[in-house]
């Protein structure tokens, strides 16, 4: 009977992990983000799977998957093929490794974690690599793909804990748990429950935080996080507004005639 639930579950993944040829993006692909990858960033990918459809849905973001980017030597170090530098939860495969290409003509968002040493930084790498070859959290499969039939007018408030995903068995995960445990090994913030909340003089929090419970974390955490530094390669090259070109007169701007 176990296998047979497995194998269901399992064809399911599929099914759900099958990209819907009427998607369409909501934000502009970026390529260039994959050119300003470090040891430690967080891609955030906007799907366009079937369960991609569904996070988006419960987590109004456009951001449905993440990865971890581990670089090619961590990658190699796991068994990984060449070309491998990104860890991933995959519905099907589970956590796998997986290269660039991958990423590609899909949006993305890079955020970077800020102020790790360069050991931690290595801790982190390590601690994500050692899962690989995890399976992905099926527990709730069956109630996401129920969410396609149609999707439910589910109020904002109730939508984060149908995402509480995990059987809490650590040989399984999902893609943003995984990386929500990754940082958590290393004590990095992602977004943390205040607790007693205080301003240091420096400006940062002088309170006590608590953890959430890594089940509890999607991808758009990643890119609300106040601890998270978001890649645009648009100003990382450079920016100088004055040196655009636009098609409007001068007058379109100040509302003239």
């Amino acid at each position: 009977m176990t296998k047979m639930l497995e194998g269901c579950g399992y064809r399911l993944s599929c099914w759900l992990a099958q990209p819907r040829p009427w998607h369409r993006s909501s934000s502009q692909s970026e390529p260039e983000v994959l050119d300003y990858l470090k040891p430690g960033d967080v891609l955030l990918v906007e799907g366009s799977s079937r369960l991609s459809t569904v996070i988006k849905y419960l987590t109004q973001s456009s951001w449905s998957h993440a990865a971890l980017y581990v670089g090619s030597e961590a990658a190699e170090g796991a068994g990984g093929r060449p070309g491998d530098c990104f860890v991933e939860a995959d519905l099907a495969e589970g956590v796998r490794l997986v290269g660039r290409d991958e990423f590609i003509d899909v949006p993305l968002r890079l955020c970077r974690p800020v102020g790790l040493a360069a050991e931690e930084i290595e801790s982190l790498l390590c601690f994500a690599c050692q899962r690989v070859g995890h399976r992905y959290d099926l527990r709730n499969i069956i109630d996401l793909a129920r969410y396609l039939l149609p999707l439910p007018p589910v109020p904002v408030p109730w939508r984060r804990r149908m995402l509480s995903l995990g059987s809490g068995d650590p040989t399984r995960a999902i893609c943003s748990t995984l990386i929500a445990q990754t940082f958590q090994s290393v004590q990095y913030p992602i977004l943390p429950i205040e607790e007693c909340p205080q301003i240091a003089s420096n400006g940062a929090p002088g309170g006590v935080l608590r953890r959430r419970h890594h089940s509890l974390f999607t991808p758009r955490d990643f890119d609300l996080s106040p601890y998270f530094q978001i890649i645009k390669p648009a100003l990382q090259r450079g920016f100088d507004p004055h040196r655009l070109v636009w098609h409007e007169t001068p007058e379109a701007f100040s509302g003239g005639s």
